[in-house]
Parts: C-alpha cells; structure tokens; sequence
C-alpha cells in the first residue's frame, strides 16, 4: 500500500510576502503602540512573585491533593492562594498575596492557612515573607534578562551575517515582547516569573525561524546576483515555508496540549507560549524580512562583504 504524505504547504509556493509588507508593517506598530498603552495606563495584573506575599513550604501526610488544598485555601478570602508541587509528591509550595497591613496581618493569614489545611499536613518546612522591595528587584531583574537577552541575540545574527540582519531580527523580536506582555496586560492573566520565563522562550523560538529565513536570503543573494531584491525575499520566504509551518503547527500543538492539561500553575506561560508562537511566526515572515529590503542588504553583498558561514557549512 503506497503511503501519500500530508502537505500542509504545496511544493513551489509564490505567495507575494514582501507585497503584503506595509499593511502588516501597520499592522505591527499598532500592535506595538496598543500593548504599550495597556501596560502604560492599565498595567499589568502582578503575581505574588512581583508584588510580594507569603510563601509557605509544606509536608504533607502521604501524596499532596493540590485540588483539595486549593479548594480549602480559596475560600479563605486572602485573595490570591497559588500551589503547586515540587520535589517529592508530598511537597507544596503555597503562594498567598500580601495582606494589607503589617507583619501582623501576615501573620493572621498563615494561622488561617494552618486551620484551613488541619491535620493534612505533617510539617511546614519554612514560611516567609516577601516584601514589595524584593518583588521590586525581580521586575528589575526580569527586565534586564529580557534586554540582555535581545541585546545578545542581535549581536549574534550582526555577527553571523550583517548589521542589516540583526536590525530586522530585533525590530521584529522586540514586536514579539511588547505584544506578549501586550496579551498579559489585556486578557488580566497573571504576570510572573514563568511569564518572563515565556517571553524568554519566545525570543529564542522567534530568532530560530528568522535565522533559518536569513541563511537562505544570503544563500540566494549569492546565487542570484541580479534578481530584484523584492522578488529574492519572497522566493527566499517560500522555499522556507513548509519548514516554519511545520515547525510552527508543531510546537503550537504541545503548548495547546499543555494549557489545556497542565493546569493552572502555568496556564500563564502556556499561554504566553501559545500566543507568542503565532505573532512569532507572522514577525519573521512579514516584518523580519522585509525590513532588510530598506537596509542596503543587495549593494553589502555585492561588495563582497559576506558575513559568517551559511546552514550548509558554505
């Protein structure tokens, strides 16, 4: 029996990609300027991890029913209570917001927590508090990774290929974190570490693609001294196509799976994952390269100044 395998991209592709560019050029500053107002005027919905609270790390008697404890501890009207396993199957860790007032008042809700969770649990190993300073430096923490981060990834593709590269890499990678955090700011979801842990992830997702796309640019800019540069972008997109679909449609499926199974501990960064997969592919294909159309990429090549070494080895 012959076997006739799916193609979820057709061989030889002509889709006019770079002819799309200035509407979804628009499309990506709106997207830019709307997230950046959100974050701006309404802020962002800060967990535990940001705006301080109470950690408590506890033993329980045998396997940790998390359902049941999250039940026990939601009705205790202390705001927001996290839990989430760890180590062996009877450690948990529990997260409640900070209580407004004093050490106090911290104080009152661990004693409720205690009561709420009775003889279920055989020890509590630590309990802390976090202040708001300390969630204060993590923001700045988290926000330096983030910058480093882009910083980092651009001077790899700079030097890998050229300055041109690295511009449309990181135009279309810092579209790709301002809409995430866009998405946190709009939808209320809850933004914490796993979140910066997210948009991390995405930045290195995104730069894969757009690496693969630039390797075959600069592969074509060779092979075809005298093409229109337009017209080598789009033939470049497209024999890339099926890849970034594939790869794309792929990794999408198992981050679904996971927002759907995996609880809510990290729907924030399943979701994050979720939507920073789509806006991650739609920025390599229609922002990233395009933008190197306006850089002088055809003349930097044709001088013979050809940076790094392509996918092949060549």
């Amino acid at each position: 029996m012959a076997w006739f395998p799916i193609k979820l991209v057709p061989d030889n592709t002509k889709i006019d990609f770079v002819g799309m560019r200035k509407p979804f050029f628009l499309l990506t500053a709106v997207m830019i300027l709307f997230s950046a107002f959100y974050v701006g005027f309404i802020g962002l919905n800060l967990g535990i991890d940001f705006k301080g609270g109470i950690l408590m790390e506890v033993k329980t008697k045998g396997p940790a029913n998390i359902d049941a404890m999250r039940g026990k501890l939601g009705n205790l009207d202390l705001g927001e209570v996290a839990l989430q396993g760890f180590g062996a199957h009877d450690d948990v860790l529990i997260r409640v917001q900070r209580q407004e007032g004093g050490e106090e008042a911290q104080q009152k809700a661990v004693e409720k927590v205690k009561a709420a969770l009775g003889d279920g649990v055989q020890t509590y190993r630590r309990t802390e508090f976090v202040g708001p300073k300390v969630g204060g430096e993590l923001i700045q923490g988290g926000t330096i990774a983030v910058v480093l981060s882009l910083l980092a990834i651009a001077a790899y593709v700079w030097f890998r290929f050229e300055w041109q590269f690295a511009v449309g890499a990181i135009i279309a990678l810092a579209h790709d974190v301002i809409a995430t955090v866009g998405m946190f700011a709009v939808t209320g979801l809850e933004f914490n570490l796993s979140s910066v842990a997210a948009i991390l992830t995405i930045a290195g997702y995104s730069i894969n693609d757009t690496v693969v796309i630039f390797d075959r640019v600069r592969e074509n800019l060779r092979k075809y001294k005298t093409m229109d540069i337009k017209e080598l972008i789009n033939l470049s997109v497209n024999e890339t196509l099926a890849r970034t679909v594939l790869t794309s449609l792929t990794t999408f499926l198992a981050v679904l799976a996971i927002f759907l199974f995996g609880g809510p501990v990290i729907q924030g960064f399943s979701a994050a994952m979720i939507f920073g997969i789509v806006v991650g592919t739609y920025s390599t294909v229609y922002v990233a390269s395009s933008i190197v159309i306006y850089l002088g990429i055809r003349e930097k090549i044709s001088g013979g100044q050809v940076g790094g070494a392509s996918a092949d080895g060549q």
